[in-house]
């Protein structure tokens, strides 16, 4: 009683026991590459980083979910601290030594100081303060970080920090 324990095409029972050799799985075409600069150009403008047309700001600091001309999710920026922190150091590195100048050669009295420097700083840092976290929210973008991604751009089997990793 002969009893085959398998069928095969082949006549040679050890090629049964053969595997092909994996194939690599195909990857897929890398995403296109944002420009980092434009799109922080076109965030300090408060314009989308995408599209560089719709708004990025609905209110002063706070930013629209998506872009109302393109539809680039604008709502997973996470500009934090950046902006506030970015805003004094600008603003300190201009009015402090012009408060040094003003002191050393006309040496005005600490009310007129008063009078100037906290008015002219608050100004500033207000003024520079929604420029500063449109430019960021646009680096985010072009990097690719927190969210700006997209399912599109990730690889399959590793998350979005891993896709954008060097």
């Amino acid at each position: 009683m002969d009893i085959e324990l398998y069928s095969s095409p082949c006549n040679d029972p050890g090629d049964a026991f053969k595997t092909a050799a994996p194939q690599p799985a195909p990857t897929p075409a890398p995403a296109a590459a944002r420009r980092v600069w434009p799109a922080m150009v076109r965030g300090a403008l408060g314009k989308c980083p995408n599209c560089g047309e719709g708004r990025i700001f609905r209110a002063y600091l706070k930013v629209v979910e998506s872009c109302a001309h393109c539809g680039q999710e604008l709502h997973h920026h996470r500009a934090d601290d950046a902006p506030p922190y970015f805003t004094i150091f600008i603003s300190g590195h201009v009015i402090i030594p012009l408060m040094i100048l003003v002191e050393r050669y006309w040496a005005p009295a600490i009310w007129i100081h008063m009078a100037m420097w906290l008015p002219l700083t608050l100004f500033t840092c207000m003024a520079l303060l929604p420029p500063i976290k449109g430019a960021l929210v646009g680096l985010q973008w072009a990097l690719r970080m927190h969210g700006f991604a997209g399912d599109d751009d990730v690889v399959p089997g590793t998350t979005s920090m891993d896709s954008i990793a060097p």
